[in-house]
């Protein structure tokens, strides 16, 4: 078929367009992957797709009747591409892990951008609106789903001095509707110093402040770190 500019064009600003709608939104809520990021990948996909659409023009007429393609290769190629850029703002600090919305949304942009690239704009489209009512209105239905809230708590006292052993911790843990798993054990600063460290949850992020400032009263208490998972 003969090479249409204008379809070329009118692709890959409606793939800069998609790509665009769904960066803004990451974007706004301050992700690692935004606006231009999104929008690259959806315009470099279509761009990839439409060379798919128009590789006769690039083989030497000779070569036309031996050369075999298939455009699901390109495909492939390309969503293989985008899982190690996924993979790149995928962040994990203790016992959260950040960016895997990021990335799936990414890899979501990829495949709106190679459907664009073929011309299947309806479907684009629609891909285009649900990605995005996902990525905002979701974050509201998520909310709202009762789902346990993680910690990781590590408690230091003064070794040389009477400090609370592991039962009577556990006790205090509990009073506050907080679980505790098994625990594992420190001694730094030459033996100076002994550490209990644990993952806790409980169902109210609110448990982990009340069990916070009872840590603050407790005198033989050094010092402690409670980390939620976000």
């Amino acid at each position: 078929m003969p090479i249409d500019y204008e379809l070329i064009v009118s692709r890959l600003l409606l793939a800069l367009l998609a790509g665009g709608l769904i960066g803004l939104e990451r974007a706004l809520h301050g992700r690692e992957a935004g606006f231009r990021t999104h929008t690259l990948v959806c315009v470099s996909s279509s761009l990839l797709m439409l060379l798919m659409a128009y590789q006769w023009h690039l083989v030497p007429e000779e070569y036309l009747q031996t050369v075999r393609t298939d455009p699901t290769r390109m495909a492939q190629g390309i969503m293989t591409g985008i899982g190690f850029l996924g993979a790149g703002v995928i962040i994990k600090e203790g016992l959260t892990v950040r960016g895997l919305t990021t990335a799936a949304s990414i890899w979501m942009t990829s495949a709106i951008g190679i459907v664009i690239g073929l011309g299947f704009y309806f479907p684009a489209l629609v891909a285009t609106f649900l990605t995005i009512v996902i990525l905002s209105t979701f974050r509201w239905v998520e909310a709202k789903i009762p789902s346990m809230k993680y910690a990781r708590l590590s408690i230091r006292f003064i070794r040389s001095e009477k400090y609370t052993d592991e039962d009577t911790l556990r006790r205090l843990i509990e009073s506050h509707n907080i679980k505790s798993f098994e625990a594992g054990y420190r001694l730094d600063e030459q033996g100076a110093r002994f550490q209990y460290v644990m993952t806790i949850c409980s169902k109210e992020q609110s448990n982990f402040r009340q069990l916070a400032q009872s840590l603050v009263e407790m005198e033989d208490v050094h010092e402690f770190q409670l980390i939620p998972s976000s």
